[in-house]
């Protein structure tokens, strides 16, 4: 099949790429840096030469925006919002424009979207979305609007003939540098990374690998459209998430941080406490519902190959570990 990634060369987009490349699809990455010959320039905020490689694409996939892994300023959050509401519109209008539009918009959201809370699963049934919590630091609404904005401009776009899905995803675990699970292995190995606030926040995640089953999944099954949850079906509490994780590494001491010194780890980090505080138990109702069968599930399992995996790309070609 033929899929086109806007945003392609961040850390999912490199996935997304990589998984998709291997399975034998053809695969076009739109970037404003473009260094192969897969690769297409785009300024993702005005429509040009690149709107071409959408016709007769199968997949559109967009994966643009500011990364969430900075300090929530008012002018990252704004910036955050300016960069995914602006790049969908523009897919959005690159698509109603095209002669033969792709079948199918898979455009990336977030399970950041629903409320904060831990008396009961969010699927997309039945999930409150967020904005209205008490209690709770006031920009956190704003990434919901951010979320919930990001998804209208999907919704409201004129594109009768291309199928659309919004990927509401929980954080995605890889083995790749400089993702989430990178920067919580940092803590795991210094003896960190314990019950943070308590603890008893939720953590909702997802599998690379299956990350990539669910786009798979997705593209052939026409019926599904809208809002999906892109979540394994197992989010845990904080202190639970954090301990398998370091289980899995070999470091069974955690300390644990109250919400004070969460700020300063984040600070470190050059995170924000939101990802840390926000209690995001999110499930994946619909694809459950459609049959998909995840082969990670469970944290502890899925933990362990994803460490294996990162002592397997730490070796040499000679087999041994770099010291």
């Amino acid at each position: 099949m033929r899929y086109v990634i806007a945003g392609g060369t961040g850390q999912l987009g490199r996935i997304v790429d990589r998984a998709l490349t291997a399975a034998g699809h053809e695969v076009t990455i739109l970037t404003r840096s473009p260094s192969r010959e897969r690769e297409v320039y785009w300024d993702a905020v005005s429509t040009g030469p690149w709107t071409r490689v959408l016709h007769g694409s199968d997949v559109v996939l967009n994966l643009a925006g500011r990364s969430v892994g900075c300090r929530y300023t008012d002018a990252n959050l704004r910036s955050m919002m300016d960069s995914r509401v602006r790049s969908a519109e523009v897919i959005g209008q690159a698509i109603a424009e095209s002669r033969r539009p792709p079948a199918l918009w898979l455009q990336m959201s977030t399970a950041t979207i629903y409320a904060h809370r831990y008396d009961a699963p969010n699927d997309e049934a039945t999930g409150v979305i967020g904005g209205r919590e008490r209690g709770v630091p006031g920009y956190w609404a704003y990434s919901v609007l951010i979320a919930r904005n990001w998804e209208r401009v999907q919704e409201a776009a004129p594109t009768p003939h291309t199928r659309k899905v919004a990927l509401r995803s929980a954080m995605v675990m890889s083995p790749d540098p400089g993702g989430v699970l990178d920067r919580l292995l940092w803590l795991a190995r210094l003896g960190l990374g314990g019950p943070v606030a308590g603890g008893n926040q939720y953590v909702s995640w997802i599998h690379d690998a299956d990350f990539v089953r669910v786009l798979e999944f997705l593209t052939a099954r026409p019926e599904l459209s809208g809002p999906v949850n892109l979540a394994s079906p197992g989010p845990l509490p904080q202190r639970e998430f954090m301990r398998e994780l370091r289980t899995a590494w070999g470091r069974r001491p955690g300390l644990p941080a109250t919400a004070w010194m969460a700020e300063i780890g984040a600070f470190a980090l050059r995170a924000d406490t939101e990802l840390l505080l926000k209690s995001r138990r999110v499930v994946p109702g619909r694809l459950l519902e459609a049959g998909f069968d995840f082969r990670h599930p469970h944290w502890p399992a899925a933990a362990r190959d994803l460490v294996h995996r990162v002592r397997g790309a730490a070796r040499p070609a000679g087999g041994r570990r770099h010291r």
